[in-house]
């Protein structure tokens, strides 16, 4: 009795569908990578590839003719840039997170995913370091002030300032991201390299792949690579979105001089970064025909953890109010009020509405597992948390302390432009990942398959 009991309610989880064998595993990842483009994968590219274009032109337009192009004015010295800056480096959190968090946690269900995630980082952050370039106006002339290294101008960055601490930790992520990532990816370039026939893709892969065979010295050795450079990138999760929220906490300007900022966007960036993960899996499975692999039941995980952060995010707005009101400082109550009421209400309740109230339609289950829902929901998140860092950047700054200070930003088409042009540089990277590189890592993948295996034959055998 008991073991029938036990048999009717032992259900392992099913990572990867469609009965495939290890051999499939390899054919379907390394399909991408060895056969000529689809179409969508061509229409995919030659969109972003425009959209990238478009803003290389206006970037360059705005080289010419400087910073006057923008909407920038006084007071609102900071607009769209920065806004963009602190969006693409939140959106870099979840591939750490998915990838070293969980891998510390033992969570099978990343194995599918993580790879993905990891690139996303990647590409994120080379996204965000371009505009701190951008917006010198002059990068030629003014880049190389952005970095402290031995010089003899006499002239050294301020140390004490935030934006220099940024260099410091964006960095760090990035570096630690990228190697975490490339590690990850050595056995399966290995088994690319091995599949090659064509002499240079084969002698590209056999550089890359850095000599593995697969031998138990190199699996015992990567393995405590792997774990090392996990147990790095998980304090880096916290602390470089941190140190990007410093960018606002330690100014005296109302509505930014708070000390719920570094959580605050640590979790803002974990919903986005989430967020986006979804919006490029969804493409992903649908484009490569990887359904077997990313299920619905990954992107239902997905989605609890972005209706759980969603509802972070919302509880860190609704404190700020508070904070606002019982902090008994007119200024900061007049700050918050001008966001949800004065001349930029639209671009706060867009923030709320998108952040806040659509998410929670994951509650229903039939919402989480459905693609199109979660397609939907994944857009509007990244909408809402674009927004949220304009609202936090433009309603603090255009009514200073001094109404005859007061001023509108209002961007202009290069803001605009450019930030296209953003989205399009992310996605030509992206797209050449998916490309030119295994998107699921196929060790892991078959690791998670082999105790399936067990699990059901005990299950038979009970």
């Amino acid at each position: 009795m008991s073991t029938t009991t036990n048999e009717m309610t032992y259900q392992p989880e099913v990572l990867v569908t469609g009965g495939k064998t290890f051999s499939q595993v390899n054919e379907d990842v390394a399909k991408p990578v060895e056969s000529f483009p689809t179409i969508k994968w061509w229409i995919c590219f030659l969109a972003a590839l425009t959209a990238f274009g478009f803003g290389a032109v206006l970037a360059a337009i705005m080289f010419m003719r400087g910073l006057g192009v923008l909407g920038l004015n006084q007071p609102v010295g900071w607009g769209v840039f920065i806004v963009n800056f602190v969006f693409w480096v939140g959106i870099g959190h979840a591939g750490t997170l998915i990838s070293a968090i969980l891998f510390l946690f033992r969570q099978k269900w990343r194995t599918a995913i993580n790879r993905s995630a990891e690139a996303m980082t990647i590409f994120a952050v080379m996204t965000a370091l371009l505009f701190p370039l951008i917006h010198t106006g002059r990068p030629w002339y003014a880049a190389f002030w952005l970095i402290p290294y031995p010089n003899q101008r006499q002239l050294w960055v301020n140390f004490r300032s935030p934006l220099e601490w940024d260099v410091f930790a964006v960095g760090t992520y990035f570096t630690i991201s990228l190697i975490f990532w490339f590690v990850g990816l050595i056995p399966d370039l290995a088994s690319i390299r091995d599949r090659a026939k064509h002499p240079i893709r084969k002698f590209v892969y056999t550089i890359l792949s850095l000599g593995w065979r697969g031998s138990n010295k190199h699996w015992s050795h990567y393995e405590v690579a792997y774990l090392l450079f996990a147990g790095l990138s998980t304090p880096l999760v916290l602390s470089v979105h941190s140190v990007v929220s410093f960018d606002f906490a330690v100014s005296n300007v109302p509505g930014w001089h708070t000390t719920i900022f570094p959580p605050y966007f640590v979790a803002g960036a974990i919903f986005s970064g989430f967020a986006m993960v979804v919006t490029l899996l969804v493409i992903a499975r649908e484009v490569f025909n990887l359904k077997n692999y990313i299920t619905i039941g990954h992107l239902e995980k997905m989605n609890m953890i972005i209706m759980a952060t969603g509802l972070m995010v919302g509880y860190a707005y609704a404190s700020e109010f508070f904070i606002a009101w019982y902090s008994g400082s007119s200024y900061e109550r007049f700050a918050f009020i001008n966001r949800a009421f004065g001349p930029y209400w639209w671009a706060y309740w867009t923030m709320t509405i998108c952040n806040v109230i659509i998410p929670q339609i994951f509650w229903f289950k039939k919402a989480r597992r459905s693609i199109a829902v979660m397609f939907v929901v994944s857009l509007f998140v990244n909408i809402g948390m674009w927004f949220e860092r304009f609202v936090i950047t433009v309603t603090s700054l255009h009514r200073d302390f001094i109404p005859s200070n007061w001023g509108m930003y209002i961007p202009t088409w290069f803001d605009w432009g450019i930030t296209l042009g953003s989205f399009g540089w992310f996605f030509i990277w992206f797209l050449l990942f998916m490309r030119f590189l295994p998107s699921i890592a196929m060790a892991e993948i078959k690791g998670v398959m082999d105790s399936e295996h067990h699990a059901l034959e005990g299950k038979s055998h009970g």
